[in-house]
């Protein structure tokens, strides 16, 4: 039986990955950040209670992870924890800096001492490219890197270091530049998810407005559950390798509210309002991948269509809200 360990267990793509990796056979170990409400820690992966082990642990304890890692003797580490928010990152860019960049650090020196045949993955992130699109639309793996927030500067060093310790120490260690990935499990203060909540409390009578900041910024999105199979697969090569993960579609803001809001009988314009405290600092219009690497090399591909995905958080949100109807 292998075994896995992953970094941000109680995400969204932590609890996909921990379901998609027991339905392999493994043994799943994971780490979740200590919160004063117990009961937010591990709300994702609370239906796996007796099919994974879970762990208090923070990448910036690096002792503390070099210890699990011992104990555990992982065959595969799954590095997808950070502070994920990119809007948020320009209101504490130094925690995610701390998180995104040395956090990335202190785990590979702990799989480097305590593991170091065990193969890596680095959730790396669209983000990174910014505002450079190559000439075809298209952000691939030779797209120059040119970031436009806290976050995105900060993965850029957690794929660099990555790179780094593969070449310099011979490590197992590769990267899956993610683009967007909106399941029901996203948190609600991401735009997706909050597009699709909000306008199904508008449709219950529960909210009358979506308050909502760059409705032109474009952007690729995709299933959670379609891109762990894809970090699963980078663990399954031979050589380490750097990969972008991506459906090759791209659509608006505002084509998301016109769908959602359409799906629910609803005309988004009726409820939509443009909040100047929610557009960033420096926007980012724009990010659209290649994935064409990893769709021929390693024959993966989506299972998700956009519709698909959005139809699945409308119901779920509508599932949830049931019970607030009197």
């Amino acid at each position: 039986m292998k075994k896995a360990f992953i970094t941000g267990i109680g995400g969204q793509d932590g609890s996909y990955l921990a379901e998609h990796l027991i339905t392999l056979g493994y043994e799943v170990h994971g780490i979740v950040r200590r919160n004063s409400v117990s009961e937010q820690q591990q709300t994702r992966i609370d239906h796996l209670t007796n099919k994974v082990k879970v762990y208090y642990g923070d990448l910036l304890d690096q002792s503390g992870l070099e210890r699990l890692l011992r104990e555990i003797q992982p065959d595969e580490i799954y590095n997808l924890a950070a502070q994920s928010h990119v809007r948020v990152s320009y209101d504490i860019p130094q925690f995610t800096v701390q998180t995104n960049a040395v956090g990335v650090l202190n785990i590979l020196e702990a799989y480097r001492s305590a593991c170091p045949s065990a193969k890596f993955y680095q959730a790396s992130s669209s983000e990174m490219f910014g505002s450079a699109v190559d000439e075809d639309g298209f952000q691939r793996e030779t797209t120059p890197m040119r970031p436009v927030s806290p976050y995105g500067c900060s993965k850029v060093f957690g794929f660099n270091i990555v790179r780094n310790y593969r070449h310099a120490y011979k490590l197992h260690a590769s990267n899956g530049l993610l683009i967007n990935r909106e399941p029901p499990r996203r948190g609600s203060n991401f735009v997706t998810n909050k597009v699709v909540k909000t306008a199904v409390q508008i449709k219950l009578g529960l909210a009358d407005k979506l308050e909502l900041g760059n409705l032109d910024a474009y952007r690729d999105w995709g299933h959670s559950k379609d891109y762990v199979r894809a970090m699963h697969l980078i663990l399954q090569q031979d050589e380490p390798n750097d990969w972008v993960v991506a459906t090759g579609e791209t659509r608006s803001v505002r084509d998301m509210c016109k769908y959602v809001f359409g799906k629910l009988e609803l005309n988004y314009e009726d409820y939509v309002i443009q909040n100047q405290k929610f557009l960033r600092p420096e926007e980012l219009p724009y990010l659209k991948g290649d994935s064409t690497k990893i769709r021929t090399e390693l024959g993966w591909s989506p299972e998700y269509t956009f519709e698909m995905m959005m139809d699945e958080m409308i119901e779920s949100w509508m599932y949830y809200f049931s019970g607030s109807i009197k």
